[in-house]
């Protein structure tokens, strides 16, 4: 027995990890690969790096992501900490200044004198030493290799895509305007309006539009996409009024001078604090960088935008977890490893740091030789680690934090879905609290 574990990855998952078993008075060996070696859609040196968005989605109960942010404050999550700290207007959803949220969570596991950052990467996996894998779904080759053979090849994979960034100074304000969906939050996004003619022009020239080609490690693969962050080139080959029930939807958005109402619009968020820089919602794609800036510029308002960043794609792998790993995201077959984030087939940055949370308290329980803690189906957060390790195994895929996942509460409910996921959300809460207790969380 030891009161020592070892994290490999820095990332969301890792970081709350990390953090986690430091706070059950284990100490922490936390081994990151960063400075000096990325992967491909890695870019800053801090830890808990944000790549694709800088949305944590929904802060609303009615929804699931909102729950289990909720249940993760609760509970003493640094990555909820860090997000609260670093904050930026984003109508209902909670987004954050990435590099404000990176830096606190790097100050605070720097800081911890229960966790040792040793800047090095890992590629072997002992067996006998109590470990939390959680390196991310870009996993380097070495121990993505290593893995692999422990696990027998049991690994999937699909490919994710991250959205344009644009100047703020740069977005023409006389065509779009600043409002909220429904006016929830106040004038938190920068609305780009389109008639129907306009809408029709840019959906051509997107159809059309050239794909970038694939990474040598990728070459070869068949492009599956996580529909949870489905590039939007692809999402328009659905259909021409696709995109019109996705990310350009126009309900509940009026022009607050007139009144108006749109046939499309394109939202753009807050990327940091100071409001300098914004991101296209929904708009994560695959495309070239001229096809991209020559497509994206037809969007009224951003015909002389600035791209800081253009958008990228790339391969993520998971496990195929319901035949590995069981509902603390220990390996079966060897109760010392465990795995957290996104590669055990969670979806989305707080589910990843919700496997985090389980992974880092379990590890830190195996150190001190406890049981297992498994947390109740009736939260978010033990409805996620349910679906990894009880999931189809023939059909498993990345899955974001959602109701459907959680057990039914066994009675109806008057008032339709929302009341419905008003009371599951109250019944987690209430479960939250007995949690707190039961690990010793102040």
């Amino acid at each position: 027995m030891t009161n020592t574990i070892q994290v490999y990855g820095a990332g969301l998952a890792g970081s709350e990890a990390a953090w986690q078993a430091a706070k059950q008075g284990v100490k922490v060996r936390l081994y990151e690969m960063k400075p000096g070696k990325k992967s491909p859609a890695h870019h800053s040196d801090g830890f808990a790096e944000l790549v694709c968005s800088n949305s944590l989605r929904s802060a609303e109960l009615t929804n699931g992501a909102g729950l289990l942010k909720e249940e993760l404050r609760r509970m003493g999550s640094l990555i909820m900490e860090a997000a609260l700290a670093s904050r930026v207007a984003a109508g209902g959803a909670l987004a954050v200044d990435r590099e404000k949220f990176s830096a606190y969570v790097t100050e605070k596991i720097l800081s911890c004198p229960m966790i040792e950052v040793i800047p090095e990467e890992r590629t072997d996996l002992p067996g006998d030493e109590i470990t939390v894998t959680a390196t991310g779904p870009l996993t380097s080759d070495g121990l993505a290799e290593t893995i692999s053979a422990l696990i027998g090849g049991k690994s999937l994979y699909f490919y994710d895509a991250a959205a344009p960034i644009v100047d703020a100074e740069s977005v023409d304000m006389t065509k779009a305007f600043f409002a909220s969906r429904y006016g929830k939050g106040g004038a938190d996004y920068v609305n780009c309006p389109m008639t129907e003619p306009e809408y029709k022009a840019f959906y051509r020239a997107l159809l059309s539009a050239e794909e970038a080609p694939l990474h040598d490690f990728e070459a070869g693969d068949a492009l599956k996409v996580f529909e949870g962050c489905m590039p939007v080139e692809v999402m328009a080959r659905r259909g021409e009024d696709t995109l019109r029930y996705g990310p350009m939807k126009p309900v509940g958005i009026r022009h607050p001078e007139t009144g108006e109402e749109f046939y499309a619009v394109v939202q753009l968020r807050k990327e940091n604090e100071a409001g300098t820089m914004y991101n296209l919602v929904g708009f994560q794609t695959h495309l070239t960088w001229p096809e991209q800036r020559r497509v994206f510029s037809m969007i009224p308002g951003l015909e002389r935008a600035e791209f800081l960043r253009y958008g990228v794609m790339h391969r993520n792998t998971f496990l195929c977890s319901p035949d590995l790993l069981d509902a603390d995201y220990s390996l079966r077959e060897n109760r010392n490893l465990y795995f957290a984030g996104q590669m055990t087939g969670v979806e989305g940055y707080i589910e990843s740091a919700a496997s985090g949370f389980v992974a880092g308290v379990n590890a830190a329980r195996c150190a001190l030789g406890k049981e297992p803690f498994l947390f109740p189906e009736e939260t978010m957060t033990g409805a996620m680690a349910h679906y990894i390790s009880h999931g189809d195994r023939t059909l498993f895929q990345p899955m974001n934090a959602n109701f459907g996942v959680m057990p039914p509460l066994g009675f109806r409910v008057k008032g339709g879905k929302r009341a419905r996921n008003e009371a599951l959300s109250q019944r987690a809460l209430e479960a939250i609290g007995g949690i707190r207790e039961t690990l010793g969380i102040l």
